[in-house]
């Protein structure tokens, strides 16, 4: 579970570096281009992991007994709450018929967004350590 949680935020964030790419171009729109189309699947891919992500945390915090379980509830309420408001940010400029960079440059700056991406960057970073800790307890097992 852990994985597919850090596989749904390297999207997220991968569609962020994207974005910011994007802004950086300064064109007042792509609609229909290639650019177009790349961004759209960017945002609606980083969307969809969005959707996953506080139900995958959920399932998370059982199959891995994530302790103590009433701290990692409490975040992945603030994380289920920062989800909504970025996908709802992200459909809104999906519903656009024309995305220029100044667009994706306030969707950027969204305190939704970077609320989530921060989020994103604690959780990735405690199952990261976790799953370090754990690789270590089964070598240090496995070496005695």
């Amino acid at each position: 579970m852990a994985t597919e949680i850090e596989r749904q935020c390297e999207t997220i964030e991968a569609c962020y570096e994207y974005t910011l790419s994007y802004a950086a171009r300064g064109l007042p729109s792509e609609e229909g281009s290639s650019a177009d189309r790349q961004l759209r699947e960017q945002l609606t891919r980083a969307a969809d992991a969005i959707r996953c992500l506080a139900r995958n945390c959920a399932e998370a915090l059982e199959q891995e007994q994530l302790a103590p379980a009433e701290k990692y509830e409490a975040f992945f309420e603030v994380l289920k709450r920062d989800a909504e408001g970025a996908v709802a940010a992200l459909d809104l400029v999906l519903a656009q018929p024309a995305i220029g960079s100044q667009l994706i440059d306030n969707l950027n700056a969204s305190i939704h967004l970077r609320a989530l991406l921060a989020d994103l960057f604690l959780v990735t970073e405690i199952l990261g350590a976790k799953a370090t800790r754990a690789m270590a307890q089964t070598a240090n097992g496995s070496a005695g």
